[in-house]
């Protein structure tokens, strides 16, 4: 397996990770410290549909990631080659916002699970 390969799992793994929590939030699981900026254990109705929507996004993501490592081929040449540069600055947007969330259980979670999203997709990227 080369290390595009593998960075492309790791975000692939993580983001399952990250769509699991976000279903049970939707869910109205009392976790939404995690997500969403750590206001509400219970998430409101809107950020549930949020939540929802995030995971199709992830879904996305992901198939954009595994197309450029090579491992599925699912979407056109231009968008696996400008996905993953998007999605890297995605990520690494995240990682200031996640930083700056005044929650601390988001910061102490989503910032680092961010900055490896980031290196993962980078690395991805510049393949």
């Amino acid at each position: 397996m080369t290390v595009v390969t593998l960075a492309a799992w790791i975000l692939t793994l993580a983001l399952a990770g990250l769509a699991v929590l976000q279903l049970l939030v939707a869910a109205g699981r009392p976790w939404g410290r995690f997500v969403w900026g750590g206001q509400h254990d219970v998430l409101p109705t809107r950020l549930r549909i949020g939540s929802v929507i995030a995971v199709l996004v992830y879904g996305l993501i992901a198939l954009i990631v595994l197309d450029r490592a090579g491992v599925v081929d699912v979407v056109s040449d231009t968008v696996a080659s400008v996905g993953p540069w998007v999605i890297t600055a995605y990520f690494t947007l995240g990682i200031v916002a996640n930083a700056a969330s005044r929650s601390r259980s988001e910061r102490a979670v989503m910032t680092p699970l961010c900055a490896v999203l980031a290196v993962c997709s980078l690395v991805v990227a510049r393949s």
